[in-house]
């Protein structure tokens, strides 16, 4: 399991005092009130950094940092992710899961077959979409709702699911 969770993606600077301009990945945007710190991965590699004001614009997070106090500090930031560590995530749903805990994850449908893993999840509105790819690259699209979805276990990295009429079957025995 990974220990540190992206929240965020810096896209640019935002006016001439040092504020960066984040688009968030999180559902919450005011999530990041409640940080103290995050670190910001340039090159793999990660640098704590402290935050010193969070505003709001349109759909982003304006982000001041300590140490960074004009545009021109900003410009080595631009493109780099925000992360957290998993302690300072917020608490989840039950039966919510964190989209890297997912990402992996082996799907199998509950008569044995082997649909692939989680390559991906994108949201739809309504629920999310989770993009499972078998070994010969075929792609599976699973709606993340409680009829598909009956069992996740992310500890033994797999996912039981139920294919509605409609849903692609192939026969791959475990």
């Amino acid at each position: 399991m990974n220990n540190l969770l992206e929240i965020g993606q810096i896209v640019n600077s935002y006016g001439i005092k040092g504020f960066l301009k984040v688009v968030p990945f999180t559902d919450d945007v005011h999530r990041y009130e409640d940080l103290t710190t995050i670190y910001i991965e340039k090159n793999k590699r990660l640098k704590e950094m402290e935050i010193e004001e969070v505003k709001y614009h349109k759909n982003l997070v304006l982000l001041k940092l300590k140490g960074i106090d004009d545009i021109n500090d900003t410009l080595e930031y631009k493109n780099c992710y925000i992360k957290i560590s998993r302690e300072d995530a917020v608490k989840l749903p039950e039966d919510t899961y964190f989209i890297v805990d997912l990402i992996g994850l082996e799907v199998i449908t509950e008569e044995g077959d082997v649909l692939g893993e989680i390559t991906d999840v994108f949201p739809t509105g309504s629920n999310d979409v989770y993009v499972v790819k078998d070994n010969l690259g075929k792609q599976t699209l699973l709606p993340a709702i409680g009829e598909v979805v009956k069992n996740v276990d992310i500890e033994n990295g797999k996912m039981i699911v139920h294919l509605l009429e409609g849903l692609v079957r192939r026969r791959q025995r475990k």
